[in-house]
């Protein structure tokens, strides 16, 4: 063994690991809308394509849950809202979720949020 080198090799990847980086979807987004209405529009999003949304016990999140989706038993996501970043009335979007439907359901969230606050401005 040389200088530098490791006596154990790297620990390798599990398939579920692999798959929730995947198909992971993580993104930030800011909204004119306050955070109560950003989550509330997300909760109802979610239900509509079936998955289970509401709110956790932290302020300004929700939880999304979802059934088995690929190799993974089942599917979560999470997002938080947080107001007057940057500029009063201004609120940041945190958007975070992992599976084969879950990742691109949430990118589509995101194109609709964007939608909307450019309607309502």
């Amino acid at each position: 063994m040389t200088e530098g080198e490791s006596a154990t090799p790297p620990p390798a990847t599990s398939p579920w690991d692999e798959e929730l980086k995947r198909t992971a979807f993580q993104k930030k987004a800011v909204s004119r809308m306050p955070p109560a209405a950003v989550l509330d529009l997300a909760v109802a999003f979610f239900a509509e394509r079936g998955y289970r949304a509401g709110r956790t016990g932290r302020p300004n999140q929700v939880f999304v849950m979802g059934k088995a989706e690929g190799i993974l038993p089942r599917v979560t996501g999470e997002i938080s809202a947080r107001s007057d970043v940057g500029k009063p009335g201004i609120t940041l979007v945190t958007l975070d979720a992992a599976g084969e439907r879950l990742g691109p359901v949430m990118r589509e969230f995101y194109t609709h949020l964007r939608a909307v606050g450019r309607q309502s401005s």
